[in-house]
């Protein structure tokens, strides 16, 4: 102490030394000292590095008097005051730079250019603020601080802080709420007298307030203090047989120390004898028909509000109540960048309390709480994005990571949902559009995945990120990092304004600082429901302008890519699947027209088939072919009618589907197998010469091949596949067998053995022809044997070609997408056409095509017509001569 004494003593004006403490066995010493002059700063800091060379120790010093603030003039300031300024002067140039802060009733806060607050060095020697808005923020102790740091020796420092402070008093303006209690008085009868409490509550304050009432019959005003608010009320007597219907107000007014005035009114809304009300329930009281009940929050936030509609019933409570931390957080965001403290170390507090509010989902698992979240992600987003650029600090992206991806827990999915919408822009855009703006402008590193969001980046010239397998392929010209983002369940909260299509991958948003001159992005889509066949995919984006998805600039790959997209510009993509599949114009019309003819056409195929049957069945080869071509046209009617029930699955049930199915499956299999045994007939005869075989042989053979064969395949089938169950044996949407894929599916069982009949029966009709040709010019004898063969053989021709080549077409309909074009679109009415007109084509071909079918059927026509008086005349002299 006498070495501090003997070189302080030298300060001009020195006026004493005191210790006044010790800390820490001695290491720590406290003192004040005393100067009545100026002293020179440099002076200052020449003695204290000689003290502590001496002493071996560090210095920390505190001066008072060499800074001074002057406040503006006629304190306290006005509320809402602009243009004040606060000015700092030294006494001397200090070598540095002043810096402000303040200590208001929310804590310290260092000063800064903001939206409220200019911070301007005028000179060496003086500093000011400008305040733009003078609130009750910016009421507190303000401290100019100027500090000079010398080091010397290994670890010794001279800090000596030179503080000048100074108090702002604001006359400060209150938030009120204003209610009345009851919120709604009800009149049992006209005789009834009630006393209403007008209130109006504000936070507690310093202000003295001078408050007044307005309002016809107000009286008994007082005043009473809660925890963190006053209350002031002013009761009314209301005479329910006076006409209520003339709605009165009560109005509190608050007058501040500068003659401010600030009021709000609440109206009485008086529930009348007769008038329509929703009774009492719970916490709501008795409300006017078409009124609101409004409830404070308890233990947070906002209000919670209740409608009683003009049904007298109670709508559903809507709840604005918001966590209090949560508020806290949100309030903190918009004055963030008023010049309280920097912006970017605000954010980095802002991030760090939304992540530690939003861990826990059960405490804001409300549309309110994640409002606010999200409020404050657009708040920061806005303010950052205008005023920072660049997000450099690690902990702050982080942080906002966290709690945006906190923000998409499965367990918040109903709070997404506005239940009083009031905005056309949606929670779930909102959001997006904020997270999208904060990641564009962040250091963003590759380790930066969190739970329902994940994050790649890359700065090669073809970038490929993957975010939840979902893999994006950027290729553009410049420099720059691409950044692609995926969100985890946001594709449900985002409108979709497309009716026919339902959003069907996550959300993926990709930035670059590239700009989008030569750009190309390749986007691979895990599908969250796998495409059906003949369903259309759209690749969209999301348009900001039009708050909805849009197809503009992107290409889906079609369905040999189905999850691949290719877009022309930035922003967040997703895939939309149709909910229907791709209809075929006219199909319909034309399968009703056409199985509505086949199934004339055999009709008719099968009465002239019974007309005809004497005369035309003269050998065993025609006997066989005529009995092949009854049963094909019992098949192919059969089952035209089950297509006809079944055209319109829909309206139908399941087990008619399944039946319609089964019996497509039998009845076409049967046709199928019954040429076969055309083929093979011809074939036996005209390998073995012609050989003749029996009636009996034949038709036993012809039904276990034709009937046999086909139900053996249909009820294997039908077992083997969960007994005939749906989207294993039949799809309900076609009442017909599955086809699930290349081999894959019931449909092959009908395919294959098709495949096969119309091989052997191809085989049958070379080695017949061939047999034909060499028994020509030898076989005089078995000349009827041999035009039969011809007939038979002339049936199997038209048939193999009517009903393999609709099959083959087909085929083609279920390998083929209708999502892949003209090409599709042609097969599938080539099948439908060649299928539906079946029936038509055996009526034309093999029936009325045949010579021997038309002239036994035109004979047994002239037969049964009456004869003309030209053929009795005939007739007649006929009779005559032969007398």
């Amino acid at each position: 102490m006498k070495q501090m004494k003997t070189a302080y003593s030298t300060l001009r004006g020195f006026d004493f030394l005191n210790i006044i403490g010790f800390r820490l066995g001695s290491l720590f010493i406290d003192f004040t000292m005393s100067v009545a002059s100026t002293v020179n700063s440099q002076t200052l800091i020449n003695i204290s590095e000689a003290i502590s060379r001496n002493l071996s120790a560090s210095l920390d010093m505190e001066t008072a008097g060499v800074v001074r603030l002057i406040m503006p003039d006629n304190m306290p300031v006005s509320y809402g005051d602009t243009n004040k300024i606060i000015t700092c002067k030294a006494t001397e140039d200090l070598g540095t730079t002043p810096q402000w802060s303040i200590t208001n009733i929310n804590g310290q806060y260092d000063i800064t250019n903001g939206t409220v607050s200019t911070v301007t060095t005028l000179s060496k020697t003086e500093s000011q603020i400008q305040l733009n808005e003078v609130t009750e923020l910016w009421k507190g102790t303000y401290l100019c601080l100027y500090k000079q740091t010398k080091k010397f020796g290994n670890d010794s420092t001279i800090n000596i802080l030179h503080k000048g402070s100074n108090v702002l008093d604001v006359a400060l303006l209150p938030d009120i709420a204003v209610f009345t209690v009851p919120s709604f008085p009800r009149c049992k009868t006209k005789t009834d007298v009630l006393q209403v409490a007008a209130q109006c509550e504000i936070n507690n304050s310093t202000e003295p307030y001078i408050v007044s009432w307005n309002g016809d019959g107000l009286k008994d005003y007082s005043a009473t203090s809660a925890d963190k608010t006053q209350i002031y009320s002013a009761q009314k007597i209301i005479n329910c047989g006076v006409n209520n219907n003339n709605q009165t107000t009560a109005s509190c007014i608050f007058k501040n120390r500068k003659g401010q005035i600030k009021s709000a009114s609440v109206p009485f809304n008086i529930i009348g004898d007769g008038d329509p009300y929703c009774a009492a329930q719970g916490v709501w009281g008795d409300t006017k028909a078409n009124f609101t009940s409004v409830l404070k929050c308890t233990n947070s936030a906002g209000q919670r509000t209740r409608k009683c509609n003009s049904n007298k019933q109670w709508e559903d409570e809507v709840s604005g109540c918001v966590n209090s931390d949560l508020y806290n957080v949100l309030q903190n965001a918009i004055i963030s960048d008023t010049g309280l403290g920097a912006l970017h170390k605000n954010a980095e507090t802002i991030f760090s309390n939304l992540n530690n509010v939003t861990q826990n989902s059960v405490r804001i698992n409300t549309f309110a709480n994640v409002n606010a979240s999200v409020d404050v992600l657009s708040t920061m987003s806005g303010k950052l994005v205008r005023l920072v650029k660049v997000v450099d600090n690690v902990t702050t992206t982080k942080n906002f990571l966290a709690s945006s991806s906190n923000l998409l827990d499965g367990s918040l999915g109903n709070s997404w949902d506005n239940p009083n919408p009031e905005s056309n822009k949606t929670l779930a855009e909102k959001y997006l559009q904020s997270v999208e703006d904060l990641i564009a402008i962040s250091n963003i590193s590759n380790d930066s995945n969190q739970k329902n969001i994940h994050i790649d980046t890359c700065s090669e010239d073809e970038c490929t990120n993957t975010v939840f397998n979902a893999e994006v392929t950027v290729r553009s010209s410049g420099n720059g990092t691409v950044k692609t983002a995926g969100f985890k369940y946001l594709q449900d909260y985002l409108p979709n304004t497309t009716e026919a299509f339902n959003i069907n991958s996550i959300v993926v948003s990709t930035t670059t600082q590239r700009g989008e001159e030569n750009l190309q992005i390749t986007l691979k889509f895990p599908l969250l429901t796998p495409r059906r066949r003949h369903v259309s995919l759209q690749c969209v984006s999301w348009n900001y302008n039009q708050s909805k998805w849009t197809d503009e600039g992107c290409v889906w790959g079609g369905a040999s890519k189905p999850d691949e997209c290719t877009c022309n510009h930035l922003t967040s993509f997703a895939i939309l699947m149709s909910r229907y599949p791709i209809e075929i114009p006219y199909m319909t019309e034309i399968t009703y027209a056409g199985l509505s003819a086949s199934v004339v056409s055999l009709v008719i195929s099968l009465l002239i088939e019974l007309i005809v049957w004497s005369k035309v069945v003269k050998t065993n080869t025609l006997h066989l072919r005529h009995t092949a071509h009854v049963n094909i046209s019992l098949c192919l009617l059969v089952a035209d009618c089950c297509f006809l029930a079944s055209a319109q699955p829909e309206i139908i049930s399941e087990i008619w589907c399944r039946i319609a199915a089964l019996l497509k499956h039998f009845c076409y299999l049967a046709m199928f197998f019954w040429m076969l045994s055309l083929s093979t007939m011809l074939l036996h005869q005209a390998v073995f010469l012609f050989h003749k075989v029996g009636k009996k042989t034949y038709l036993r053979f012809s039904l276990i091949l034709g009937y046999v064969c086909p139900f053996l395949i249909v009820f294997i089938t039908f077992l083997t596949n969960n007994g005939g169950a749906q989207d294993a044996y039949f799809s309900l949407e076609t009442c017909w067998l599955v086809y699930s894929g290349l081999l894959k599916g019931t449909i092959y069982t009908f395919i294959l053995p098709v495949g096969i009949i119309v091989f052997i029966n191809l085989f049958a009709m070379i080695v017949v022809i061939m047999k034909l040709l060499e028994h020509r010019s030898r076989e005089k004898s078995h000349e009827k044997e041999i035009q039969a063969a011809k007939t038979v053989l002339r049936s199997v021709i038209l048939l193999t070609p009517i009903f393999g080549l609709p099959w083959i077409f087909g085929f083609a309909t279920f390998i083929m997408d209708l999502t892949a074009g003209a090409v599709t679109l042609a097969v599938n009415y080539a099948f439908v056409v060649l299928n539906a007109f079946q029936g038509l084509f055996i009526l034309l071909t093999t029936c009325l095509g045949d010579r021997m079918t038309r002239e036994a059927l035109l004979n047994s026509f002239r037969k049964k017509a009456p004869p003309t008086i030209s053929e009795s005349s005939t007739n007649l002299e006929t009779t005559t001569k032969n007398s």
